[in-house]
């Protein structure tokens, strides 16, 4: 009997599993990943948009939080968020370097404030409802459903 078993993975990043853009992005990451690392993949996925997505199980980050911009957490639990985590994980599937330069002074302030801009607007650009509409749809407390509101 075998009981070794695959490494835990390196970073899980939480995507929205509703948006076609973000599971293509899933998609090609799991597949490099796959192809690189086989049967001890460095990646991890996890649909925040699903009916069981536990914000406990995932450094705490609510619904709301993950809809509105990339995460993800790195091995010791660290949470990643925008353009840090497109830098992490095309590292770890061998293709650091097409993100490396928007972690360069300057640079990094530029690829942060457009990617912020980018999430926004990703609900709208994609054809799905604000991200109110998710919430309330999703039942989320009322704390939660205020916490990004001005």
């Amino acid at each position: 009997m075998n009981t070794t078993t695959a490494p835990a993975p390196q970073l899980t990043l939480l995507y929205d599993g509703a948006c076609p853009l973000c599971l293509r992005e899933v998609r090609f990451l799991r597949q490099r990943d796959a192809r690189l690392h086989g049967a001890a993949p460095r990646l991890a996925f996890v649909d925040v948009d699903a009916a069981d997505y536990n914000p406990a199980e995932h450094g705490g980050i609510s619904y709301r939080e993950a809809m509105g911009r990339i995460h993800a957490l790195d091995g010791d639990g660290r949470v990643l968020t925008d353009v840090a985590v497109f830098r992490a994980a095309y590292r770890l599937i061998g293709l650091g370097w097409l993100y490396a330069p928007s972690g360069w002074p300057g640079l990094r302030q530029l690829s942060d404030g457009l990617y912020g801009l980018w999430a926004r607007w990703r609900l709208a650009a994609t054809g799905r409802p604000s991200l109110d509409q998710l919430c309330s749809c999703r039942g989320s407390t009322s704390s939660e459903a205020m916490q990004d509101q001005p």
